[in-house]
């Protein structure tokens, strides 16, 4: 699947969540691709996670407390039925949880260090919250350009 084809493909669930959540579409679908790599890992290929969702937390009306382990000493991660349950969890949760990310996701630079430097990054496997914020911001823009919508 190409970077094009990723965006085709999943725009409309991001645009589907981001309506519900009121938070930027374009700002899910970069995070979707860097916890994705576009769309390759197997977390997603296998088990429609997109956004590295951990299985903490309480059920809700897009997880039904279902989860898998990659490897023997993983995380265990949510796993949905299919990919708009990803979507719509990741919106309910950056809504719910990281209010104040929601709020500026119209300005992919704020919402970047926002997340970026929140809990939602996880620096147990060496992330770096530097280049992770800088590649969602990257990401976004060429989302824009992409797609050539004033989302």
């Amino acid at each position: 699947m190409t970077k094009k084809d990723f965006i085709t493909k999943y725009l409309p669930l991001a645009q589907k969540a981001g309506e519900a959540f009121r938070i930027n579409p374009v700002v899910i679908l970069a995070q979707a691709a860097i916890e994705t790599g576009w769309g390759q890992s197997d977390l997603c290929l296998r088990y429609h996670n997109f956004f590295g969702i951990t299985a903490y937390g309480k059920k809700n009306v897009w997880w039904t407390g279902t989860s898998a382990q990659l490897s023997a000493d993983s995380l265990s991660f949510r796993t949905y039925p299919a990919p708009l349950h990803s979507f719509m969890d990741y919106g309910r949760l950056i809504r719910h949880a990281y209010t104040d990310a929601a709020d500026v996701s119209y300005k992919p630079a704020a919402f970047a260090l926002k997340i970026g430097y929140s809990k939602y990054i996880s620096e147990v496997n060496g992330d770096n919250r530097e280049a992770y914020r800088r590649m969602l911001v990257s990401i976004s823009q060429s989302i824009t350009k992409l797609t050539d919508s004033s989302l």
